[in-house]
């Protein structure tokens, strides 16, 4: 049963759910990029029980002509000769080079999407367009139950539909932040590999006249934690004054002669063409001692972040999952998550581990963030042990027998045989 799972580039994410699926079944991972120019992950060489093979070494295939990159997939799937292939969605080249390669050769193909009905603008001919390229497929693999639906609307068939798409490497992140919160218990002045392992750079003060510091800065103080790209959709303009106007609630709500809590700091990892604008209007909102800009990280340097951290927000306006929170809650954190993140249905329990809220209504998160930061000791552990329960039902163990059942049924449903229509689609789509 060698099954083909195609990926646009190996990132740590992939490797872990292929690295689980391998124990089930036999897997060759046709990865279409060697690079990629809208992540920046370090690559991630070698396979841990799967094959792997790579088309472009030195190009991003989402670049190139796409009869070029149907040509080059089809050529490995020739080679390969699997059983089933597994495509990642309906709009990359790659994944449409795959599935003619299927119709051609009269494999049954699985569909993998973590698309929602409302994460994007649903034009009518799109959407008859995209049912005719779901309708090739024998079975699909998707995130949760707001991606089901929306692959049962598309025309698949719901006891062919599976979850499990969306998985991070739990184990990693529980272990790690675990690593880090002990070292933060053992080294709180600050003396031994924990200052060394993330050397600050102009770094004063914890909270004050600092420069954008590493975590180290952080390790006392409490922070609120975001990451994201930093781009239009990931609404960090609104998290920015959503944090203001939390900071501004905080000093409002101090008891007369009580002695002051400080309002949580915000630390907002990532990189992006917005990231003028985002130090521009810290700036203007009078945040540059409290928000951090470390930029963008790197997968070994994540858990620090996640364990120090008190809480995470992810405000994004549209986001078809949100990976960045499975791997908060891994790290055993709450979480405060817009409603327009496919992941919210699945994985934030109102009250129990965070709370979601309307991205676009900056005071309701305001609001939020200040329940969350009075939270006590005992309550943000009550918060952060519920996250590590829920996301245990979501790692590469659920990826694996997802895509496991996913396979099993599309070999037992067969090949669809293509209409005239689905192949003129397809053959229009791919001639670019």
């Amino acid at each position: 049963m060698k099954t083909a799972v195609i990926f646009h580039r190996l990132g740590p994410y992939h490797f872990a759910r292929l690295r689980a699926a391998g124990r089930l079944l036999p897997i060759v991972a046709v990865e279409t990029s060697g690079v990629d120019e809208t992540y920046a992950w370090d690559s991630i060489a070698g396979a841990a029980g799967f094959e792997r093979v790579t088309l472009f070494d030195h190009a991003d295939s989402q670049r190139l002509p796409a009869r070029a990159v149907a040509s080059r997939i089809g050529s490995a799937l020739g080679k390969i000769r699997p059983q089933a292939v597994v495509v990642p969605g309906w709009a990359d080249s790659a994944a449409l080079g795959a599935l003619q390669w299927c119709v051609q050769n009269q494999v049954p193909a699985v569909i993998m999407s973590e698309s929602t009905e409302w994460d994007g603008a649903r034009g009518t001919w799109r959407e008859a367009v995209k049912r005719r390229i779901v309708g090739l497929c024998s079975a699909a693999l998707v995130g949760g139950a707001p991606h089901k639906d929306y692959m049962v609307k598309l025309g698949m068939p719901a006891e062919r539909v599976f979850l499990g798409y969306d998985a991070v490497d739990n184990a990693y992140f529980a272990a790690e932040a675990a690593k880090w919160r002990k070292q933060k218990t053992e080294n709180r002045n600050q003396k031994s590999e924990y200052k060394n392992q993330f050397q600050p750079s102009g770094f004063k003060s914890p909270i004050s006249a600092f420069q954008d510091v590493s975590v180290s800065a952080f390790q006392n103080a409490p922070y609120f934690l975001a990451s994201a790209r930093f781009v239009e959709k990931k609404n960090l303009v609104r998290l920015l004054q959503a944090y203001a106007l939390y900071r501004e609630l905080s000093a409002r709500r101090q008891a007369p002669g009580a002695k002051p809590s400080a309002p949580w700091s915000l630390v907002l990892l990532g990189d992006g063409e917005l990231r003028p604008a985002l130090a521009a209007l810290r700036s203007a909102l009078g945040l540059h001692e409290h928000v951090l800009l470390p930029g963008f990280k790197q997968y070994p340097e994540l858990p620090a972040y996640y364990a120090l951290a008190n809480a995470f927000i992810h405000a994004s306006t549209t986001e078809q999952w949100g990976l960045v929170v499975n791997e908060a809650m891994a790290s055993g954190l709450p979480v405060l998550v817009s409603n327009r993140c496919g992941c919210g249905q699945d994985l934030v329990q109102e009250g129990v581990n965070g709370f979601t809220f309307y991205p676009y209504n900056v005071e309701q998160l305001a609001q939020l963030m200040l329940q969350v930061s009075a939270f006590q000791d005992v309550s943000l552990s009550a918060f952060g042990d519920a996250s590590r329960r829920i996301i245990s039902d979501w790692g590469p163990e659920r990826f694996a027998l997802g895509l496991q059942s996913a396979v099993r049924q599309a070999l037992a449903v067969g090949p669809i045989k293509p209409t005239l229509l689905q192949r003129m689609i397809l053959k229009a789509l791919l001639w670019k």
